[in-house]
């Protein structure tokens, strides 16, 4: 008796959380709206791997893969994004059912260095990765982004100020 676990179906998540279904095992067509592409994807000596599409060939290259999420670079534009099965799916569904909705998030520092430059002001409005504090840390200059969007109810630090690790830097209330 084969007790394998029989997978049809798998998800692909982007960054944003942009969700791609395709089946197992992987055919040569894509879906687009209601039309359907012939899709390869081919490997040579002269150009390594690519995808050929529409008779051109659009260059991949495996950046990065741990356990399920990928790093692509396609086309000369880096992709991020993770391969789900449906039960992984489903239970990250019921996680962040329970999670709840935060109200307020705490940009806190990531390491310990000196406030180059606040790039936001209270009251100001942030969008998700949006660069808001300049933190030096062993002689360089790190942009810390926004991890939601929001508006920012607290700027926590100054210019010239020194702050450790998992100091908080600015509140920002999501929206």
């Amino acid at each position: 008796m084969n007790n394998k676990l029989q997978i049809n179906k798998l998800f692909a998540l982007s960054s944003e959380n942009r969700q791609f279904s395709f089946s197992v095992p992987l055919k040569n067509k894509i879906r687009i709206g209601k039309r359907d592409y012939i899709v390869q994807l081919k490997s040579d000596e002269k150009y390594g791997l690519y995808i050929l599409w529409k008779n051109r060939k659009y260059p991949v290259e495996i950046i990065r893969s741990r356990q399920n999420k990928y790093e692509i670079l396609f086309n000369d534009i880096s992709y991020t994004f993770t391969v789900e099965t449906p039960f992984s799916m489903q239970r990250m569904k019921v996680l962040k059912s329970k999670k709840g909705k935060a109200e307020q998030e705490s940009v806190k520092a990531p390491m310990p260095g000196k406030i180059i430059d606040v790039l936001v002001r209270e009251g100001s409005n942030v969008l998700r990765g949006e660069a808001i504090v300049i933190l030096e840390a062993m002689k360089m200059q790190n942009e810390i982004l926004s991890p939601v969007n929001g508006r920012v109810i607290k700027v926590r630090v100054k210019p010239d100020s020194n702050v450790m690790k998992d100091d908080v830097l600015v509140e920002i209330k999501v929206e």
